[in-house]
């Protein structure tokens, strides 16, 4: 809840600051010319997130900038349609790519300090794949079965 509130509060104060150096007929179009502008990048972008995604999962390899690209891209999409000067700023900068790479690095850098197998996995994923099949190779030949006991010949055979 103090999260809520501590929102709102920047968001007034954003908006009355920009509201009083420009005034609020400009702080309005401002307002909307970024939530339109936005919300066209968004939806570009999301595209080419989806394209790239695509084309990952067609060459077979694994897709982990692709998918963190559409998340951060979503989220910026769910910002700019949030009304607010502040949230329209970050949502912004989630949606340009240029931005959208720093967040990314930064984002999965701290995954993999939560989670070091996240790096394994990454790096392992960065080489060739190849199709095969496993072949179980037979077990080689062991010598025959040792029996433990003492041989005992029968009477007729006995070497006298």
């Amino acid at each position: 809840m103090p999260f809520v509130l501590l929102y709102l509060v920047v968001e007034i104060v954003a908006l009355v600051a920009l509201g009083s150096v420009i005034g609020f007929g400009w702080t309005l179009l401002v307002l909307l010319a970024g939530s339109l502008l936005g919300l066209w990048l968004a939806r570009r972008e999301g595209v080419r997130a989806a394209q790239a995604l695509a084309e990952a999962v067609g060459n077979r390899r694994v897709a982990h900038a692709e998918i963190t690209d559409g998340l951060l891209v979503a989220a910026g999409g769910v910002l700019l349609f949030v009304p607010g000067l502040v949230t329209d700023l970050a949502g912004l900068l989630l949606v340009l790519p240029p931005t959208r790479a720093l967040v990314r690095r930064r984002l999965v850098k701290a995954a993999e300090q939560r989670s070091p197998g996240l790096k394994t996995a990454r790096i392992r994923s960065e080489g060739p794949i190849v199709d095969g099949t496993v072949v179980d190779e037979p077990a080689p030949p062991s010598a025959p079965p040792v029996i433990e006991g003492s041989i005992v010949d029968p009477p007729d055979r006995r070497a006298s």
